[in-house]
């Protein structure tokens, strides 16, 4: 262990790093011989279990920037996975839909990152299971929350 640093053996915040890289590269290589990536997969979840989502709405989902969620929609358009009206129904955002294809597309995948996940979970219990997610989000949680104010 170094004096100066973190114990990377006991660092939650490094196993977290480690895991979170181990689940990108496992799910990249089940979804590249589909012709996806992460970032199209999550795109294409995110419109099936909540239609209309906005460039903006798909890019906070997704965790791309604007710009990466743009080029990737105008992609899946052209490509007849997502459909979006030529002009905006209200305000500037033009909400996004799946199409057949698109459904078809993502259930190939969904699919694939499911089996992902059972690899990922192969070795905890039912108990394990729901205790890791609910420890899971209470990170997420405690780490979203405003900074206390020094002095408080």
């Amino acid at each position: 262990m170094s004096q100066d640093g973190i114990d990377l053996d006991t660092s939650l915040g490094y196993l977290l790093k480690e895991a979170s890289s181990a689940l990108r590269a496992a799910m990249e290589e089940v979804l590249k011989p589909l012709g996806m990536t992460i970032t199209h997969y999550s795109c294409l979840e995110l419109l099936a279990q909540r239609p209309g989502l906005s460039n903006s709405e798909l890019a906070r989902g997704a965790f791309v920037t604007r710009q990466s969620m743009n080029v990737l929609l105008q992609s899946l358009e052209r490509d007849g996975f997502v459909t979006r009206p030529a002009e905006a129904p209200v305000g500037k955002a033009l909400p996004a839909r799946l199409t057949p294809a698109g459904r078809s597309s993502l259930e190939r995948a969904t699919a694939a990152v499911r089996s992902v996940e059972l690899r990922m979970l192969a070795g905890l219990g039912e108990a394990d299971r729901t205790a890791a997610l609910r420890i899971l989000r209470s990170m997420v949680t405690a780490l979203r929350a405003p900074l206390p104010e020094a002095g408080h």
